[in-house]
Protein backbone atom coordinates (compact mmCIF):
# COMPACT_ATOMS: atom_id res chain seq x y z
CA UNK A 1 0.00 0.00 0.00
CA UNK A 2 1.17 3.38 -1.19
CA UNK A 3 0.17 6.34 0.85
CA UNK A 4 0.88 9.78 -1.20
CA UNK A 5 0.07 12.74 -0.04
CA UNK A 6 -1.98 15.27 -1.73
CA UNK A 7 0.75 17.64 -1.48
CA UNK A 8 3.26 15.63 -3.54
CA UNK A 9 1.35 16.38 -6.26
CA UNK A 10 1.59 19.89 -6.26
CA UNK A 11 5.75 19.62 -7.20
CA UNK A 12 7.13 23.16 -6.00
CA UNK A 13 3.94 25.09 -5.42
CA UNK A 14 1.51 24.88 -2.41
CA UNK A 15 -1.39 24.19 -4.14
CA UNK A 16 -2.67 22.44 -7.65
CA UNK A 17 -1.47 19.78 -9.56
CA UNK A 18 1.71 19.89 -11.83
CA UNK A 19 1.54 17.58 -14.20
CA UNK A 20 5.32 16.54 -14.57
CA UNK A 21 5.27 15.36 -10.90
CA UNK A 22 2.60 13.50 -11.50
CA UNK A 23 4.34 11.87 -14.66
CA UNK A 24 7.71 11.34 -12.26
CA UNK A 25 5.40 10.13 -9.50
CA UNK A 26 3.31 7.64 -11.65
CA UNK A 27 6.96 6.50 -13.46
CA UNK A 28 8.12 5.04 -10.19
CA UNK A 29 5.12 3.38 -9.41
CA UNK A 30 5.83 1.59 -13.10
CA UNK A 31 9.24 0.28 -11.64
CA UNK A 32 7.61 -0.81 -8.57
CA UNK A 33 4.53 -2.64 -10.34
CA UNK A 34 7.31 -4.40 -13.20
CA UNK A 35 9.35 -5.86 -10.03
CA UNK A 36 6.29 -8.31 -9.24
CA UNK A 37 4.66 -6.69 -6.82
CA UNK A 38 0.99 -5.79 -6.65
CA UNK A 39 0.09 -1.76 -5.90
CA UNK A 40 -2.60 -0.29 -4.31
CA UNK A 41 -2.15 3.30 -3.85
CA UNK A 42 -4.30 6.14 -1.36
CA UNK A 43 -3.80 9.37 -2.01
CA UNK A 44 -4.49 12.45 0.00
CA UNK A 45 -6.10 15.94 -1.33
CA UNK A 46 -4.00 18.86 0.22
CA UNK A 47 -2.65 20.10 -2.41
CA UNK A 48 -6.50 21.35 -3.16
CA UNK A 49 -8.50 21.48 0.19
CA UNK A 50 -7.75 20.17 4.08
CA UNK A 51 -10.73 19.58 5.10
CA UNK A 52 -8.98 19.90 9.12
CA UNK A 53 -7.70 23.65 8.02
CA UNK A 54 -11.20 24.81 6.40
CA UNK A 55 -12.84 23.50 9.88
CA UNK A 56 -10.57 26.20 11.84
CA UNK A 57 -11.41 28.26 9.76
CA UNK A 58 -15.05 28.53 10.50
CA UNK A 59 -16.52 25.70 7.66
CA UNK A 60 -18.69 22.93 8.99
CA UNK A 61 -16.13 19.74 9.91
CA UNK A 62 -17.88 17.08 8.23
CA UNK A 63 -18.50 19.63 5.30
CA UNK A 64 -15.18 20.51 4.94
CA UNK A 65 -13.80 16.47 5.59
CA UNK A 66 -16.67 15.89 2.56
CA UNK A 67 -14.67 18.32 -0.01
CA UNK A 68 -11.28 17.30 1.11
CA UNK A 69 -12.65 13.93 -0.29
CA UNK A 70 -13.40 15.06 -3.69
CA UNK A 71 -10.28 16.26 -3.98
CA UNK A 72 -8.32 13.15 -3.49
CA UNK A 73 -10.79 12.11 -6.34
CA UNK A 74 -9.29 14.48 -8.58
CA UNK A 75 -6.02 13.35 -7.29
CA UNK A 76 -7.03 9.56 -7.67
CA UNK A 77 -8.19 10.52 -11.28
CA UNK A 78 -4.94 12.84 -12.35
CA UNK A 79 -2.46 9.41 -11.56
CA UNK A 80 -4.78 7.40 -13.15
CA UNK A 81 -4.24 9.48 -16.34
CA UNK A 82 -1.03 9.43 -15.52
CA UNK A 83 -0.24 5.74 -15.13
CA UNK A 84 -2.37 4.56 -18.41
CA UNK A 85 -0.39 6.84 -20.57
CA UNK A 86 2.09 4.50 -19.65
CA UNK A 87 0.29 1.95 -20.63
CA UNK A 88 -0.24 0.38 -16.78
CA UNK A 89 -4.16 -1.10 -16.43
CA UNK A 90 -5.55 0.86 -13.18
CA UNK A 91 -9.06 1.71 -11.54
CA UNK A 92 -10.10 4.03 -9.27
CA UNK A 93 -12.51 3.11 -6.59
CA UNK A 94 -13.96 5.40 -4.25
CA UNK A 95 -15.28 5.25 -0.72
CA UNK A 96 -18.72 7.94 -1.78
CA UNK A 97 -20.25 6.47 -5.20
CA UNK A 98 -20.03 8.56 -7.97
CA UNK A 99 -20.38 5.89 -11.24
CA UNK A 100 -19.74 8.82 -13.77
CA UNK A 101 -15.92 8.34 -12.95
CA UNK A 102 -14.80 5.44 -10.93
CA UNK A 103 -15.99 2.41 -9.71
CA UNK A 104 -17.33 2.46 -5.79
CA UNK A 105 -15.14 0.67 -3.66
CA UNK A 106 -16.21 -3.35 -3.40
CA UNK A 107 -13.28 -5.06 -1.53
CA UNK A 108 -13.74 -8.32 -3.91
CA UNK A 109 -13.31 -6.43 -6.61
CA UNK A 110 -10.51 -4.54 -5.50
CA UNK A 111 -8.52 -7.54 -4.68
CA UNK A 112 -9.94 -9.16 -7.83
CA UNK A 113 -8.21 -6.42 -10.04
CA UNK A 114 -5.29 -6.78 -8.55
CA UNK A 115 -5.14 -10.87 -9.14
CA UNK A 116 -5.34 -9.49 -12.77
CA UNK A 117 -2.73 -7.50 -12.54
CA UNK A 118 -4.21 -4.19 -12.52
CA UNK A 119 -3.02 -1.26 -9.79
CA UNK A 120 -5.70 0.04 -7.60
CA UNK A 121 -6.44 3.22 -6.86
CA UNK A 122 -8.58 4.08 -3.72
CA UNK A 123 -10.03 7.83 -3.43
CA UNK A 124 -12.05 9.74 -1.32
CA UNK A 125 -10.62 8.60 1.78
CA UNK A 126 -12.85 6.22 4.24
CA UNK A 127 -16.50 7.99 2.83
CA UNK A 128 -16.76 9.37 6.38
CA UNK A 129 -15.51 12.75 8.20
CA UNK A 130 -13.32 13.14 11.04
CA UNK A 131 -11.01 9.87 9.11
CA UNK A 132 -7.75 11.01 7.72
CA UNK A 133 -6.54 9.99 4.20
CA UNK A 134 -3.98 8.03 6.39
CA UNK A 135 -6.36 6.28 8.38
CA UNK A 136 -8.04 5.48 5.12
CA UNK A 137 -4.54 4.09 4.08
CA UNK A 138 -4.18 1.45 6.65
CA UNK A 139 -7.78 0.46 6.41
CA UNK A 140 -7.13 -0.38 3.03
CA UNK A 141 -4.15 -2.19 3.56
CA UNK A 142 -5.30 -3.93 5.83
CA UNK A 143 -8.42 -5.33 4.00
CA UNK A 144 -6.14 -5.95 1.01
CA UNK A 145 -4.01 -8.52 3.13
CA UNK A 146 -0.97 -5.70 1.98
CA UNK A 147 2.32 -6.72 3.52
CA UNK A 148 3.33 -2.51 4.58
CA UNK A 149 2.29 0.54 3.88
CA UNK A 150 4.45 2.86 2.55
CA UNK A 151 4.44 6.15 3.37
CA UNK A 152 5.75 9.01 1.02
CA UNK A 153 7.10 12.00 2.43
CA UNK A 154 9.59 14.76 1.52
CA UNK A 155 11.96 13.52 3.82
CA UNK A 156 14.46 10.59 4.11
CA UNK A 157 12.41 8.93 7.50
CA UNK A 158 11.58 10.19 11.13
CA UNK A 159 13.60 12.36 12.96
CA UNK A 160 13.49 13.04 16.27
CA UNK A 161 13.21 16.96 15.78
CA UNK A 162 12.32 18.59 12.15
CA UNK A 163 15.84 18.12 10.48
CA UNK A 164 14.92 21.10 8.42
CA UNK A 165 15.18 23.26 11.28
CA UNK A 166 17.83 21.20 13.83
CA UNK A 167 21.17 20.56 11.77
CA UNK A 168 21.26 18.20 14.91
CA UNK A 169 17.99 15.98 14.05
CA UNK A 170 18.70 12.09 14.55
CA UNK A 171 17.41 9.86 12.02
CA UNK A 172 15.82 6.77 13.18
CA UNK A 173 16.37 3.52 10.81
CA UNK A 174 13.80 1.55 12.80
CA UNK A 175 11.37 1.97 15.27
CA UNK A 176 8.86 -0.19 17.43
CA UNK A 177 5.33 1.01 17.88
CA UNK A 178 5.68 1.77 21.23
CA UNK A 179 8.51 3.70 20.67
CA UNK A 180 6.98 6.44 18.09
CA UNK A 181 3.44 6.42 20.03
CA UNK A 182 5.97 7.43 23.48
CA UNK A 183 7.84 9.65 21.47
CA UNK A 184 4.92 11.83 19.88
CA UNK A 185 6.81 11.57 16.27
CA UNK A 186 3.48 11.69 14.61
CA UNK A 187 4.17 9.60 12.07
CA UNK A 188 0.67 8.83 11.10
CA UNK A 189 -2.55 10.02 13.11
CA UNK A 190 -3.41 8.21 16.11
CA UNK A 191 -6.08 6.12 14.63
CA UNK A 192 -4.09 4.89 11.62
CA UNK A 193 -1.07 4.31 13.95
CA UNK A 194 -3.27 2.31 16.54
CA UNK A 195 -4.93 0.00 13.39
CA UNK A 196 -1.22 -0.58 12.16
CA UNK A 197 -0.39 -1.80 15.60
CA UNK A 198 -3.05 -3.66 16.01
CA UNK A 199 -2.52 -5.48 12.77
CA UNK A 200 1.24 -5.78 12.95
CA UNK A 201 1.58 -3.88 9.60
CA UNK A 202 4.94 -2.25 9.32
CA UNK A 203 5.59 1.48 8.17
CA UNK A 204 8.23 2.41 5.88
CA UNK A 205 8.66 6.31 6.06
CA UNK A 206 10.48 7.65 2.77
CA UNK A 207 11.70 9.89 0.43
CA UNK A 208 9.29 9.93 -2.89
CA UNK A 209 11.22 12.88 -4.46
CA UNK A 210 13.94 11.10 -4.91
CA UNK A 211 13.09 9.16 -8.17
CA UNK A 212 13.38 5.52 -7.97
CA UNK A 213 13.47 5.56 -4.22
CA UNK A 214 10.16 3.71 -4.25
CA UNK A 215 11.58 0.27 -6.05
CA UNK A 216 14.49 0.63 -3.33
CA UNK A 217 12.15 0.24 -0.82
CA UNK A 218 10.23 -2.73 -2.21
CA UNK A 219 13.46 -4.33 -2.87
CA UNK A 220 14.33 -4.16 0.48
CA UNK A 221 17.30 -1.40 0.52
CA UNK A 222 17.98 0.13 4.16
CA UNK A 223 16.27 3.35 2.78
CA UNK A 224 14.18 5.31 5.21
CA UNK A 225 12.91 4.64 8.45
CA UNK A 226 10.49 1.34 9.49
CA UNK A 227 8.18 1.10 11.99
CA UNK A 228 7.18 -1.66 13.79
CA UNK A 229 9.42 -4.51 11.56
CA UNK A 230 10.69 -6.25 14.51
CA UNK A 231 7.36 -6.74 15.66
CA UNK A 232 5.93 -8.82 12.72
Amino acid sequence: MLKLSGQAFAGGGEFGLDPPTINALAADIVQVYECGVEVTIVIGGGNIIRGSTASEAGMDRASADYMGMLATVINGMALQGSLESLRMDTRLQTAITMAQVAEPFIRRRAIRHLEKGRIVIFAAGTGNPYFTTDTAAVLRAVEMHAQAVLKATNVDGVYDKDPNEHADARKFPELDYLEAINRGLGIMDRTAFTLCMENHLPIVVFNATQRGNMKRVVMGEPIGTIVGGSDT
